[in-house]
């Protein structure tokens, strides 16, 4: 049943859908009001996926009132919601919960976003074969992917760090299948090619003719802690992120720039 009355606050418009008394909203603008309001409400940048997308047609009924008339304006401002959260449990794999016990240990402020590393599991359970990282700090990076990767894949990561290179390979010591290195990201090179690949250092994110010899045919590079933007070319602190142009638009690669907060976003290559 169409609510009485429904209003919301989202980027800066205010607005209010309101069905006038004794007459009966068509199914079609019920469902395209109800569907904005929960939009709204919940701060989705657009509407649930059983409820269709909020139109013109869909809610020009003489049945229905706005106090904001300029449905066009509403419309706008359901498709400009930021996203601030994504749906995810609470909890991590326990493989992931010990790296980020080390992480602290070794006062680490910062390691893989869990919103990134959800995604590094998604896509190790759709790969075979061998799996990298390069850049194992503590070993939340690859412990995402040994959380989602098959039995019989491999996953090998690289450290320069001798010390925590050691940390690392005692966190990994009972898991069969992990590989870590001490060394140089260069070092994994005698170990290509790789069916996914996780980078996460910076020289080594610049060096993309390095990483692209690394590469299976349909093998996917995933590089993190970009700042969404939506100017081409893409622009950082005021300058054009060559790195990321670079990332997307070269040949041997097809690459998608993804949100994974509204701060942070991966780029994802696959080799061609």
């Amino acid at each position: 049943m169409l609510r009485d009355r429904c209003e919301g606050v989202t980027c800066g418009w205010r607005f209010v859908l309101a069905a006038v008394p004794g007459q009966t909203p068509n199914s079609a603008a019920r469902v395209a009001l109800v569907g904005l309001a929960a939009a709204v409400e919940n701060g989705y940048d657009k509407t649930p996926h059983d409820v269709p997308r909020l139109s013109l047609a869909s809610v020009r009924c003489p049945c229905i009132r706005t106090d904001v008339s300029y449905l066009g304006r509403i419309r706008r401002s359901v498709d400009c919601a930021r996203l601030t959260a994504v749906s995810a449990p609470t909890e991590v794999p326990p493989i992931v919960a010990k790296a980020l016990a080390l992480s602290h240990r070794q006062g680490y402020l910062r390691s893989s976003r869990n919103e990134t590393g959800r995604l590094l599991a998604a896509l190790a359970a759709s790969r075979n074969g061998l799996l990298a990282e390069l850049g194992t700090g503590c070993g939340v990076g690859a412990a995402w992917l040994v959380s989602g990767k098959h039995a019989d894949a491999q996953v090998i990561t690289a450290e320069l760090d001798p010390a925590l290179a050691t940390s690392v390979q005692k966190l990994f010591a009972d898991e069969p299948g992990v590989r870590v290195v001490s060394g140089d990201w260069t070092e994994l090179a005698l170990h290509a090619p790789f069916s996914l690949l996780f980078v996460d250092a910076r020289d080594a994110k610049q060096n993309v003719d390095a990483l692209a010899d690394l590469m299976e045919t349909g093998g996917m590079v995933v590089l993190d802690d970009f700042t969404p933007t939506t100017s081409w070319p893409p622009i950082f602190e005021g300058r054009v992120d060559t790195l990321r142009e670079q990332w997307l638009t070269d040949e041997r690669f097809t690459a998608v720039e993804v949100m994974v907060t509204d701060d942070s976003s991966v780029v994802l290559a696959t080799r061609r």
